[in-house]
């Protein structure tokens, strides 16, 4: 006999967690399927070596919804994330070093040794974009309205009409925002190199583009945005590594008595008469549900799992469109101790709890993107490099660390054939050589290494093309313009990251799509 329940969860990422416990909560029984043994999508950690415990992909947090956090009883539930101070550290080739932090008067003092005229221009450009994210960041929590907008659109269209008339004097800043290139905004912003290229890594992460193409500004926001750090722009790692969400969301689901299945890989959404009435387990076993919600990716859910000819040729269209193009490496250390990089009157395991970036100028984005564009891993890559185990020792032997690198570009085929073990050596080893110019122990104090390609993020994570946002966050593919939670098959929504607000740890998407599904009365 089939086990029935009211929806079926597709993975069991956060988002998929997310959306389980609030329907759940609601009083729907709820199954979770999950392809992996362990949760968390890319928000999970795993002991890769022994007494080492990392967070493969996803590895800091900031934007994860307070609101959840606390319906969810997230934090009497185990979550508990530390504040990273400083927030960023950038070593230089010729030795000095620009530390940057949640405190304004050392922000400037450190900014000034590079320009005086940047060091005044900081705390204004903080401030312009703290104003726009404030209106915006709402925005994250609410429904979009639908493309065309319906009817029943018109209250979440009022809303977001609102959002933006708030706006007021800031909105050709905001729509800039949205849409434009981060080089152009942070030339009239800034003249010193170090700056403007600390500042641009964050508007390329995770994206197969130039700090130079339309659509970077967007990400610039997130350097002030959200405020599970404990405060509005402060990002923090999870206690125990980015897993610890996914524990204290598996812990509240089963409270309100979510089924978990791990290993449970999905073979097909089942459909009759137009409308999903569960799905068919990798070995056959078949779950029944009067709602199926995926959180995994467009390409995933539709093409692999049901077939374009259950769509609307206009939707299947849509889904067929969708910019999954990715340029970004994970590799994960083991350390025997901290890289000695040159810091200062700070010391080193302070100037450490943040991001390192190595990426001196914004002409050295451009020419690692470069390289990408034609087909071929950067030459010389931007790194951004993170070691909780400064600020969390519970994720590392005594003594030693855990350290993160995410890396840019790296395309998901090489000159168009698959990456070879020997081209991920080669480039891990690139990349600890590059690190090794500004730390020199860095080369001797790799223990063990964990080497992740685009491709290596598909096949793990399920996520195509390695997009680590299920899709490019371009503006075609921004708010309304991402797909919408209901989908045209009844009684099948999404609840991923290929929905509004998109990807990032936020929960939002979870959020959002139970909203809809509890509005549809399942």
């Amino acid at each position: 006999m089939a086990q029935r329940y009211d929806c079926i969860i597709i993975g069991g990422g956060h988002n998929g967690l997310v959306a389980a416990a609030y329907l759940a909560k609601a009083g729907k029984s709820v199954c979770v399927c999950e392809r992996r043994h362990v949760l968390g999508g890319c928000a999970s950690t795993e002991e890769l070596w022994p007494g080492f415990k990392a967070s493969p992909a996803a590895y800091v947090i900031s934007l994860f919804l307070p609101s959840i956090i606390k319906e969810l009883k997230l934090r009497e539930n185990g979550l508990s994330i530390l504040p990273r101070s400083p927030s960023s550290f950038t070593p230089l080739p010729d030795g000095r070093r620009l530390l940057l932090g949640h405190d304004k008067a050392s922000n400037q003092r450190e900014i000034s040794t590079f320009s005086q005229a940047d060091a005044e221009a900081y705390p204004r450009y903080e401030a312009m974009l703290t104003r726009v994210a404030t209106t915006l960041e709402p925005m994250l929590s609410a429904l979009p309205p639908g493309v065309p907008p319906r009817l029943r659109d018109a209250p979440a269209a009022w809303r977001w009409i609102q959002s933006f008339k708030s706006l007021d004097g800031d909105l050709h800043t905001a729509v800039e925002l949205l849409t434009a290139a981060a080089s152009p905004i942070l030339d009239r912003w800034f003249e010193s190199d170090p700056v403007k290229a600390t500042l641009a890594t964050d508007a390329i992460i995770g994206a197969f583009a130039s700090p130079s193409m339309p659509g970077t500004a967007y990400v610039l926001l997130h350097h002030v945005m959200g405020e599970a750090g404990g405060a509005r722009g402060v990002w923090g790692y999870v206690q125990g590594g980015m897993g610890g969400l996914a524990d204290a969301i598996e812990t509240s689901c089963r409270q309100l008595g979510v089924t978990i299945q791990r290993e449970q890989a999905i073979e097909r959404i089942n459909i009759s008469n137009g409308r999903a009435t569960g799905v068919t387990l990798h070995d056959g076993t078949v779950i029944e549900a009067r709602t199926v919600a995926s959180s995994v990716d467009a390409h995933l859910t539709f093409e692999r799992f049901i077939g374009f000819d259950h769509l609307p040729e206009q939707f299947a269209e849509r889904v067929k469109s969708i910019d999954y193009r990715s340029a970004s490496a994970k590799i994960n250390f083991a350390l025997s101790e901290l890289p000695n990089f040159e810091s200062g009157d700070v010391p080193l395991d302070v100037a450490l709890r943040g991001t390192t970036h190595i990426a001196p100028t914004v002409e050295y984005i451009e020419r690692a993107y470069d390289d990408a564009k034609y087909g071929r891993p950067s030459h010389s890559p931007v790194i951004e490099m993170t070691i909780p185990s400064t600020v969390d020792p519970t994720i590392a032997p005594p003594g030693q660390h855990v350290a993160s690198m995410f890396v840019q570009y790296a395309p998901y085929e090489i000159d168009g054939r698959a990456w070879t073990e020997a081209d991920r050596d080669a480039y891990a080893d690139r990349c600890i050589d590059i690190l090794t110019t500004y730390a020199p122990n860095f080369r001797d104090i790799v223990l063990q290494r964990q080497v992740m390609t685009p491709a290596d993020l598909e096949s793990t994570y399920g996520l195509t093309g390695g997009n680590i946002f299920q899709g490019a966050m371009h503006l075609h593919q921004f708010g309304p313009f991402r797909l919408p939670h209901r989908t045209p098959i009844r009684g099948l929504y999404l609840c991923g990251a290929a929905t509004h607000p998109g990807g990032g740890v936020m929960g939002a998407c979870g959020r959002n799509a139970a909203q809809v599904i509890l509005r549809d009365g399942i």
